[in-house]
């Protein structure tokens, strides 16, 4: 006798039918939940790139940041996307004081904007300059 053509599920039904009994199959595969499987993200390690009392160049990255957490002091840059640099080099100092915003700017308005009349405090990275050397000559007297 030759199976061929012939559907596994009849034979297996048919003969059951015969004593009376129904076999139910699987309709849909088995299988997990299908969310938050992307495992693939990267850290994107936001936060202070350097420490209060460093020694730092013109264009390091101090901190980078989503939301306007730590604020640009003396002598330190606001990127657009939020990441605080040095403009001269010097030694970093981080103060906390009371904010003196712009509020025209977009990322203020946007991070600040329900604490528009109150008074609060933030974290504000400075450059304090290097100290320039002293070895000058006198060219020309008038």
């Amino acid at each position: 006798m030759s199976l061929a053509g012939v559907n596994f599920r009849q034979i297996v039904s048919n003969s059951l039918s015969v004593f009376g009994i129904s076999v139910r199959f699987a309709s849909k595969k088995a299988g997990s939940s299908t969310r938050n499987t992307s495992t693939k993200v990267r850290p994107k390690h936001r936060g202070w790139k350097v420490q209060d009392g460093h020694q730092v160049e013109a264009g390091t990255i101090l901190a980078t940041q989503r939301t306007l957490r730590f604020h640009p002091g003396l002598n330190v840059g606001l990127g657009r996307n939020g990441t605080l640099f040095a403009i001269i080099p010097g030694k970093v100092m981080i103060t906390c004081e009371k904010v003196d915003l712009d509020w025209s700017h977009t990322w203020v308005e946007r991070c600040h904007g329900f604490r528009k009349n109150t008074e609060f405090y933030k974290k504000y990275f400075n450059i304090l300059p290097k100290k320039q050397h002293q070895n000058f000559k006198l060219i020309d007297q008038l």
